[in-house]
């Protein structure tokens, strides 16, 4: 029995090693550049046309809307750093004058070209074949294996599409959510009690470094934006889009509330010195408050991450109630704070902007705020789209159009059915 068990978890852990984005972008990178390199034996006259698998490699990137996008800037680039090579192998071949005109040459020709990021691309490209070669024959060779490895790229992104990454941009919001959330109950179990100035500061110096979290998370995100992109596997991607990105707004924006917060519990320590932050029955009011926001922006951003209709009702379930619980301790904090400012006004500030902080961070996440987020955020890229691309636009109305007209039709053909959709 224990011999099946383990053979079953080998047996899951290889699936999904192979359904691993970075598995299969490897695999279909390897394939892409083998296939090309077997191509270019058979009609390029080189013996080693290793240009084709070079340029099918820059060509197969990680997302199908990457790959058109910088696809074709790569290959232009490398088409015409090779242009330059063969006029400089046809007129002055390589010394150290003709190699540092060569190089202003093909970023002046990079610049003209418009290849944007890849201008150094074409001065590579230019040395490596005016270094193996001084003809120009096999100069054109190489611009026929480039073209080869372009196909042959753009052929594997349309018939194998690269991988969809929102499961890992959804661990990299879920991970920040739960950082946070462990920053926010460090922090409520010391203000239960005497905080020390350096612990309070060593708090605040851990909300900053979160901001280098986020630089990562978005990076992810905008990867994951990029394989929805024109990616035929998958339907809603616009939605999709929309609900992460505005999913790491608002974790963006409750950072940098706590972080707000983390300095005025710092500037609280410094001015209450040697005594609490609060009062015992207040401090515990903060302690649970924290720990019921903490909460909520996980379920928060397993909301954000959940594929499912039925796994997004309850996780947006479970945020509303948590949310409710945490208002009504708010509430019981800020009659507890009332209470303390009119027996002792000196930090009568700090306590009204601990209130106004954690107000702002409910106020992110509530569910309403939320859905009208989405809304004004699906209008505002639907505009965007149908300013950029109107005939695509109006060719998918049109489709639309046509499906709702046909439905009546069937179901007037067919009253079971239609009874069927009615019950």
């Amino acid at each position: 029995m224990r011999d099946v068990r383990e053979w079953t978890a080998s047996l899951v852990r290889f699936v999904k090693r192979r359904r691993d984005p970075v598995v299969v972008q490897t695999l279909r990178a390897a394939a892409a550049a083998t296939l090309a390199y077997v191509v270019a034996l058979h009609l390029s006259p080189e013996p080693a046309p290793l240009t084709a698998p070079l340029t099918a490699l820059l060509v197969v990137q990680v997302t199908l809307y990457a790959t058109l996008t910088n696809g074709i800037r790569r290959v232009n680039s490398v088409v015409a750093g090779v242009l330059v090579a063969i006029a400089f192998s046809l007129l002055v071949g390589l010394t150290w004058w003709s190699l540092a005109l060569l190089i202003v040459a093909s970023l002046a020709v990079g610049r003209l070209v418009r290849v944007e990021e890849y201008v150094p691309e074409v001065a590579i490209s230019a040395m490596l074949v005016l270094g193996v070669t001084t003809h120009g024959d096999t100069a054109w060779a190489r611009v026929v294996e480039t073209l080869i490895g372009a196909v042959v790229g753009f052929g594997s992104n349309l018939l194998l599409a690269p991988p969809v990454w929102v499961d890992e941009a959804g661990e990299s919001i879920e991970g920040l959510a739960r950082r946070l959330r462990q920053l926010m109950l460090r922090m409520g179990e010391e203000a239960a009690g005497r905080t020390p100035v350096e612990h309070a500061t060593e708090r605040l110096h851990e909300a900053r470094r979160l901001d280098h979290d986020i630089v990562e998370v978005d990076a992810a995100l905008r990867q994951a934006e990029d394989s929805l992109r024109l990616n035929p596997r998958v339907r809603e991607g616009l939605l999709h889009r929309v609900v992460l990105r505005t999913g790491l707004d608002t974790l963006e924006i409750c950072t940098v509330v706590l972080r707000v917060l983390a300095r005025t519990f710092t500037d609280l320590a410094k001015e209450r010195d040697p005594e609490p932050l609060f009062a015992p029955g207040t401090g515990a009011a903060v302690e649970r408050l924290l720990s019921e926001i903490a909460d909520a922006v996980v379920s928060f951003a397993v909301l954000v991450t959940s594929h499912v209709s039925v796994s997004a009702e309850s996780a947006e379930s479970r945020l509303a109630a948590e949310l409710r619980q945490a208002a009504a301790t708010r509430d019981k904090l800020a009659q507890l704070l009332l209470e303390e400012v009119q027996r002792d006004a000196r930090t009568w500030q700090l306590y009204g902007a601990v209130l106004t902080e954690v107000n702002r961070i409910l106020d992110e996440m509530d569910t309403e705020h939320r859905s009208r987020r989405l809304l004004e955020e699906l209008d505002r890229t639907s505009s965007e789209q149908r300013e950029r691309m109107p005939r695509l636009t109006g060719l998918r109305e049109s489709l639309r159009d046509s499906d709702r007209l046909r439905v009546p039709e069937v179901l007037r053909r067919n009253p079971d059915d239609a009874e069927r959709r009615s019950r």
